[in-house]
């Protein structure tokens, strides 16, 4: 049964599910997320709406697993320069400008909507944020076998907080969405320090 489940879900090319998770995103950002429905989804995909039930479950899945594909890094293994400083630049270089701003609307509308739909919520935090925590210590880990950052640094469970932190206040404070420049400066003034990493 397993076997059977597993090769309907894999009908769907890598290809076609990109375009299927670009949709869903481009809707989300049109519509909101409590207006956003399954059918809608079929309609802009041409796609069956049983197919897509089939292949995510329902719309916090789907939601969630489109997020989780547009993520400029998939895998924080993936960037390794030596150092951390080199780590968090490198990971910054990756990202954009008008993404960031673009994927900031939209997760503050997602973060409005967890709060009524804990299904969403739910989903967010096993597919989006636990996997992020585990990759952030990971390389945090590295920076410690290394030995630049003490295995006993207090500041060392707060690194999602201060990244949080960052993204949320720079939209309140100025009135300006985060960009790439903004949080190069914000890791080597406030984070690495924090750490007790030298910024240069």
């Amino acid at each position: 049964m397993a076997e059977v489940a597993a090769a309907r879900r894999s009908r769907i090319t890598p290809e076609r599910e990109a375009e299927l998770y670009t949709a869903v995103l481009d809707l989300l950002r049109e519509v909101g997320y409590d207006a956003l429905t399954m059918d809608a989804v079929a309609a802009r995909t041409r796609s069956s709406k049983a197919t897509l039930y089939r292949q995510w479950g329902g719309k916090a899945q789907l939601v969630v697993k489109a997020l989780r594909h547009n993520k400029p890094v998939k895998n924080l293994d993936e960037v390794d320069t030596g150092s951390l400083r080199g780590d968090f630049h490198a990971l910054l270089a990756r990202a954009d400008d008008a993404e960031m701003e673009q994927n900031g609307a939209l997760m503050r509308g997602l973060a409005t909507a967890m709060h009524a739909n804990p299904d969403l919520h739910s989903e967010f935090r096993s597919q989006i944020i636990e996997p992020e925590i585990a990759d952030s210590r990971r390389v945090l880990q590295r920076a410690v076998d290394r030995g630049e950052v003490r295995a006993d640094c207090p500041a060392l469970e707060f690194l999602g907080h201060m990244m949080l932190g960052a993204f949320v206040t720079r939209a309140i404070v100025d009135d300006r969405p985060p960009t790439v420049a903004f949080l190069t400066s914000y890791i080597d003034a406030v984070v690495l320090p924090a750490l007790g990493v030298p910024a240069e």
